[in-house]
């Protein structure tokens, strides 16, 4: 018997229950069912119950200042979950948290639990797409405003003990000068193992790891997370979002495996031609070497 919450998901996502197999609606509901369990122990290492709690400015301006103390700002603009896309060919962005203070300054608050290899490169274009924010048609380079993107992980993907890693753009000839073009990228690590942080910066990276605290704003960050567990509306739309990113992901997996099946059907295609015969059984047992074949016919 289909749960009232597996019901109401499928009606909301636009997953019908007419005609689809029993099995398929079997398989829905122990997926939801697994999904809501996961948002009974969620933490705010997940990336949509840190966007869900940083609406409450006081906790955000909080964190900004125990990551960036030396910054000066009265007030900020908060934008959860912004999504730029500036050309249908051009790959867009969602920042989980933009912020935009009072003084101009413009800050990217992201976080990463799965380390995909491509820090770097993944700081960079999330700051040439805050930068494309800032500067609006016509106007200046000299309107950029200082820019921060931060990035907290429970990894080090340096794999050099610190808990903090920040980047500016520094003259490799002097290497006290700094270009000056107002970015900074910060990553935090909570699995660090150097004495390197101090303070509350220490006690927040402790608490994303997992470890016990004392500290007082961990304390209050703590309480949003439970409270935010016991949003009904947060909780569909976790569910909600879940569900479809999981579609996604099957629909991603049919069209791969259609697309490599018809590259392997134009390769047996061309082997056949040109009577290599014994080679169309080592290329459908062995992925590499149909790589290879895939490279050498330019399929």
């Amino acid at each position: 018997m289909m749960n009232e919450l597996t019901r109401e998901i499928m009606k909301e996502t636009g997953i019908y229950t007419k005609e689809m197999p029993e099995d398929k609606l079997k398989d829905l509901e122990i997926e939801s069912e697994k999904i809501a369990k996961e948002w009974e122990n969620i933490r705010i290492t997940n990336d949509f119950i840190f966007c869900k709690v940083m609406q409450d400015k006081e906790l955000l301006e909080g964190l900004i200042r125990i990551i960036i103390p030396e910054l000066k700002f009265e007030d900020f603009e908060l934008v959860s979950q912004k999504e730029i896309n500036i050309g249908k060919d051009i790959h867009g962005v969602r920042f989980d948290v933009f912020i935009k203070s009072n003084r101009g300054t413009v800050i990217d608050i992201e976080m990463q639990v799965i380390d995909l290899k491509n820090m770097p490169m993944r700081m960079r274009y999330y700051g040439s797409m805050s930068d494309a924010v800032i500067l609006e048609k016509g106007e200046p380079y000299e309107k950029l405003n200082d820019r921060y993107i931060i990035t907290i992980c429970t990894f080090d993907y340096y794999k050099k003990g610190l808990h903090r890693y920040t980047f500016t753009n520094r003259c490799h000839e002097i290497k006290e000068l700094e270009m000056g073009d107002g970015t900074t990228n910060i990553l935090l690590n909570s699995a660090g193992t150097e004495d390197d942080v101090q303070g509350k910066l220490k006690e927040f990276l402790k608490y994303v790891s997992g470890q016990p605290t004392d500290d007082e704003y961990v304390k209050k960050l703590e309480e949003a997370v439970k409270k935010a567990r016991m949003n009904k509306n947060w909780r569909r739309e976790f569910v909600m979002l879940s569900m479809r990113d999981m579609d996604k992901r099957q629909e991603g997996m049919i069209e791969g495996r259609k697309e490599g099946e018809s590259r392997t059907f134009k390769l047996i295609e061309v082997l056949t031609k040109q009577e290599r015969f014994d080679e169309i059984q080592i290329a459908c047992n062995d992925l590499e070497y149909r790589k290879k074949l895939f490279d050498e016919f330019d399929i």
